[in-house]
């Protein structure tokens, strides 16, 4: 346990410009992602897909991290702060569609490579139905997880539960930290492959050239989003997990890096629902290209075959 006695003056120095921060946060994250619920409910309409519904479980997931910060807020500024049930499950709250966002936007990244890599194929297995016992599956595991990985949910304790006085090594830092690293090892790898794909493929006009050079450059961006977003906070919590913290003022720089890095990870909500917006109906498009390309390629290959034969 760290025995160190120091207060939090130095990190409250900013205060305004982090709740200015989150409230820039919050406005546009539930307007971006209000509209695209809407959007992507109306196309439920006319067709459900299996991008749409892991687009509404995205969605959902980030509203629900945004409607905790105004708690956050009102929490972090009270002279004194004092653990009580309602930020103890707000914050448990705000951890569980953190990692569930980050689970969501991991497995769009599969179902796109899949859809792409394995054409043919992927019909027997991909199915609506099947996007939607997997959401449903990937909530009940994160919520399982963070509430027994987080006994401070259910348990009032002297620190401050959405700004701890202690830091220790937990269970909870090293569950983020492998979420983090299996979630960014499988994006990368399935976003790297589709583009490889996309850009092997060959483009028989120009419409069709144009619609996978944007695809291509919003997978792009999606990738980096999420490095920007997510990647500095890992790798402080990283360092924790692996560093002695000697004295006060070693406390208050990694308190201070965690606290920004932390706040950087929330712009996420924002960004997801214009990014994946783009990637619905982008990668819809392209997919259809390379599906149709790939298909003919595999039908030719047949009839030659049976030519031959």
């Amino acid at each position: 346990m760290n025995s160190l006695n120091c207060t939090n003056e130095t990190i409250w120095v900013q205060k305004e410009v982090i709740i200015t921060y989150i409230s820039i946060l919050l406005i546009l994250g539930i307007l971006f992602n209000v509209a695209a619920l809407w959007v992507f409910c109306s196309c439920m309409r006319k067709k459900w897909t299996e991008t749409i519904i892991y687009m509404i479980n995205l969605a959902v997931s980030d509203l629900c991290l945004l409607c905790i910060l105004p708690i956050m807020i009102y929490s972090q500024t009270q002279v004194e702060r004092k653990d009580t049930v309602l930020c103890q499950v707000s914050q448990s709250i705000y951890l569980i569609n953190r990692y569930m966002s980050m689970s969501i936007i991991t497995i769009i990244s599969m179902d796109r490579y899949v859809a792409i890599q394995f054409p043919m194929q992927v019909k027997r297995f991909r199915s609506p139905s099947r996007s939607a016992i997997i959401c449903a599956v990937l909530w009940v595991l994160v919520i399982i997880s963070v509430i027994s990985l987080n006994p401070r949910t259910w348990q009032l304790h002297d620190s401050f539960c959405f700004y701890a006085q202690t830091y220790k090594r937990s269970k909870m830092t090293i569950f983020s930290l492998i979420v983090f690293f299996i979630s960014l090892i499988i994006l990368t790898f399935c976003s790297t492959q589709v583009i490889v794909i996309l850009v092997k493929k060959k483009k028989t006009n120009a419409h069709e050239k144009k619609v996978i050079q944007k695809a291509i450059w919003i997978i792009s961006a999606n990738l980096l989003i999420y490095l920007a977003c997510f990647l500095p906070m890992h790798v402080v919590l990283m360092a924790r997990l692996i560093m002695t913290l000697e004295s006060c003022a070693s406390l208050y720089t990694w308190k201070y890096f965690i606290m920004i890095t932390s706040r950087l990870s929330n712009a996420n909500c924002c960004l997801d629902a214009v990014c994946y917006y783009f990637v619905a109906k982008e990668f819809q498009e392209a997919s259809a290209q390379a599906i149709s390309i790939t298909s003919k390629s595999y039908k030719l290959q047949n009839s030659t075959q049976a030519s031959t034969d």
